[in-house]
């Protein structure tokens, strides 16, 4: 039996509700992985690994001597989300990605909420994602968020909180869906079984979340993908995505913007291009707009989109609700602009600017994590409790030289799951990135990435840290009878 010597060891578990009690909405899924032998558990899981290799779904980690594009690891056991749990999730992500959606607008326009002093304006022009060339910008429908990523991580009470919010380039969508078609072919009986929500029609939502913002009389528009090229650490997923939709893949070299038109070179000459899901940082994009020294971008591109000659998902400028600092103020925004209080609950924030949250920082560097409000990937961060004095007098340096740079929150007990590890089941730990489309209405996928922190003990789940991923599995109710992927 697989999981009957597993220990929750006093964690909130997404599987077990205590040690060998699984959570109602597990059972299944337990009994299953029971029938299986470790060996058994460990052949599937060398199966699953052989499938990725193949499919070529790698990143790429860049200063890694043991070289750059590897695999993202994964583990066979998957993570489950209840229904429940689900259509909380899902009410308070589309609350969410409404109020920020509305924030920006505001922020790039009217700055309405600055004016009424809901939010510090020194907080807004004095962060790095504040980009001037942004200003008067109105979006195609009115949309700047149209593909995102929320990060959640549920603490040792069991609930959902928001870690941050992926506003402009997120990634990780295409492990998502490669996951999914591995995991059928792993455990084809349990996913059967259990009334598993589809995500295969992931494809088909972005390219009508893309048709839609689509300039004024283009029925049938021509989209692209616009990559910075295979060097990039997701140049899989964008070449999947363009796959996936059916339309072309380009890099810069591919487009070319003339009387404020942008084209793509083909074989038949010069073809306009109506919609571009860029996955180019803003400050990249337009080197006569923002960095001068960019060699991804497009000149002119800008002009292009201020003139509603092509659409851009995401919108440039973004970023700014992506501001680790901004994040603390999610709750007010979402008050703001839909007077609703926030069904996604933020974890608890100190904002380093402020003379009395960075003095409580500061006391107390051991307890708590701090991050770099600019920074992602696991860079920039200090996690207390694991630090050393060093650590903490180097971080305690730069918030004292730079405060508007840092926040920090408490040390959360994050949740764990099952994971497959040499030749054992153990408890690591998890956080969730569900992914969201915002084009006619918001449509958040039901599944998402859940990264898994593989080093015993670690809280850092991020790929370029050593992490790995897992299966979600959202569940339907209990009239649910599943999709066919």
């Amino acid at each position: 039996m697989s999981l009957e010597s597993y220990k929750t060891e006093g964690f909130f578990d997404e599987l077990f509700a205590s040690d060998g009690v699984p959570h109602p909405a597990a059972a299944g899924l337990v009994e299953q992985l029971d029938a299986l032998s470790r060996a058994d558990l460990k052949r599937r899981q060398k199966q699953a690994e052989d499938i990725l290799y193949q499919s070529g779904n790698t990143f790429n980690v860049y200063g890694d001597k043991k070289g750059t594009e590897k695999i993202l690891p994964f583990d066979i056991i998957p993570r489950l989300v209840s229904a429940a749990d689900w259509d909380k999730l899902e009410r308070g992500i589309n609350q969410r990605i409404r109020a920020l959606n509305l924030f920006i607008q505001d922020i790039y326009n009217d700055q309405k909420i600055l004016k009424d002093k809901v939010i510090p304006a020194e907080l807004i022009f004095s962060s790095a994602c504040y980009l001037k060339p942004c200003e008067g910008l109105s979006p195609p429908k009115g949309v700047w968020t149209h593909i995102s990523g929320t990060d959640f991580v549920r603490d040792g009470d069991g609930e959902f909180y928001v870690l941050e919010d992926n506003l402009r380039c997120p990634s990780g969508i295409s492990y998502v869906l490669e996951n999914r078609a591995v995991q059928k072919r792993i455990l084809p009986k349990a996913f059967q079984t259990l009334k598993v929500r589809p995500v295969s029609n992931y494809g088909d939502h972005l390219y009508k979340t893309l048709k839609f913002i689509a300039p004024e009389g283009k029925d049938e528009p021509n989209i692209v993908v616009l990559t910075p090229g295979i060097y990039n650490s997701a140049y899989f997923e964008h070449a999947y995505l363009a796959q996936q939709m059916g339309v072309p893949l380009c890099q810069n070299s591919d487009l070319v913007v003339e009387d404020d038109t942008v084209y793509m070179r083909t074989t038949q000459g010069l073809k306009q291009v109506d919609v571009i899901y860029r996955r180019i940082d803003d400050e990249f994009i337009d080197p006569q707009v923002f960095r001068k020294d960019s060699l991804l971008g497009v000149p002119g591109i800008m002009n292009a989109y201020r003139k509603g000659k092509v659409a851009l998902a995401n919108a440039p400028g973004t970023g700014i609700a992506d501001d680790k600092a901004v994040y603390a103020y999610v709750p007010k925004i979402v008050k703001y602009y839909l007077d609703e209080d926030a069904m996604a609950q933020n974890v608890p924030t100190y904002i380093c600017e402020d003379d009395k949250e960075r003095d409580y920082v500061l006391a107390n560097l051991d307890k708590l994590v701090v991050k770099a409000v600019n920074l992602s990937g696991g860079y920039g961060m200090l996690i207390g409790p694991k630090s050393t004095k060093a650590e903490q007098k180097e971080f305690a340096e730069k918030i004292r030289a730079k405060p508007r740079d840092y926040i920090a929150q408490p040390t959360l007990s994050l949740s764990r799951a099952p994971t497959l590890i040499g030749n054992g089941i153990e408890g690591r730990h998890v956080d969730f990135r569900p992914y969201s489309l915002f084009g006619e209405d918001v449509f958040t996928l039901p599944g998402g990435l859940t990264r898994v922190a593989l080093k015993k003990g670690s809280l850092v789940v991020n790929s370029s840290q050593g992490g790995g991923s897992k299966d979600t599995w959202v569940l339907g109710e209990e009239n649910y009878y599943g999709v066919a992927e």
